[in-house]
């Protein structure tokens, strides 16, 4: 198994991308954080993996849009493992509008949860990184990040400042073993993505070079790369899973 009695603590993962995640790293012999806002979710979502994988698995429930939350979650996630291998900032939300029309909160709400929590996150668990020596921290971004995209200007804006900030912890921690990664997918089919109307999903879909759809999978086997050692040289490095949008 490529991730046995790795400990890793995944933001964002009662769901989606994140949930995928989780189980793609149980099955390889991860052991795991699950994190979410609601405490019923989570605890719902780690019994259902404890009844699939034999690895330990625990969850905790906050808003990491507060930096004493984040410090929390990576204590107690330490006092539940003793350690912690790999950090994926993958928590993230979206609130659409057009600039014109985008309100203080939808902006501030945006970059909080998607973008300063990545920081609160990777700054709460620099120190254990750091004494150990070792560590990889992986950030979930976007290709909206790398391209823009009309009626997202906080999306992109906090997933274009994940990217930078990556290259920046990859310099900063490059020297004493851990590695920092981003993961910009495209269009991956997810509960968000089927709310979205058919004609604007048929031409989003036209305009990618591979003509569908990405899948959850498409970004948690990357994920289980980044995580494993095979990835051990890789470090810094915006990776796209978007079927070529980016082009």
């Amino acid at each position: 198994m490529r991730l046995k009695n790795k400990n890793i603590l995944i933001t964002g993962s009662t769901r989606g991308i994140g949930l995928s995640i989780a189980h793609e790293c149980a099955k390889e012999g991860a052991n795991l954080v699950i994190h979410g806002t609601k405490p019923e979710k989570v605890n719902e979502i780690v019994d259902q993996l404890k009844k699939i994988y034999p690895t330990k698995i625990v969850g905790f429930a906050y808003n990491i849009k507060e930096f004493e939350n984040c410090q929390n979650l990576v204590k107690q996630s330490l006092e539940s493992l003793n350690s912690l291998d790999v950090l994926i900032n993958n928590a993230g939300i979206t609130k659409d509008n057009l600039l014109l029309r985008m309100s203080e909160e939808e902006w501030s709400d945006v970059i909080q949860t998607n973008l300063t929590s990545v920081f609160s996150m990777t700054k709460a668990i620099s120190k254990s990184f750091l004494k150990q020596k070792s560590g990889k921290i992986i950030n979930m971004s976007s290709v909206v990040g790398i391209i823009g995209n009309a009626g997202q200007a906080n999306y992109a804006a906090a997933k274009g400042g994940i990217n930078t900030f990556t290259k920046t912890i990859a310099k900063e921690f490059g020297a004493k073993g851990i590695q920092c990664n981003a993961i910009a997918p495209g269009f991956i089919k997810t509960e968000m993505i089927d709310t979205l109307p058919e004609e604007y999903l048929n031409t989003i879909i036209k305009s990618i070079p591979a003509k569908k759809l990405g899948s959850t999978d498409d970004v948690s086997k990357l994920v289980l790369f980044l995580a494993s050692n095979e990835s051990d040289y890789i470090t810094g490095q915006i990776i796209s899973v978007d079927g070529g949008m980016n082009i």
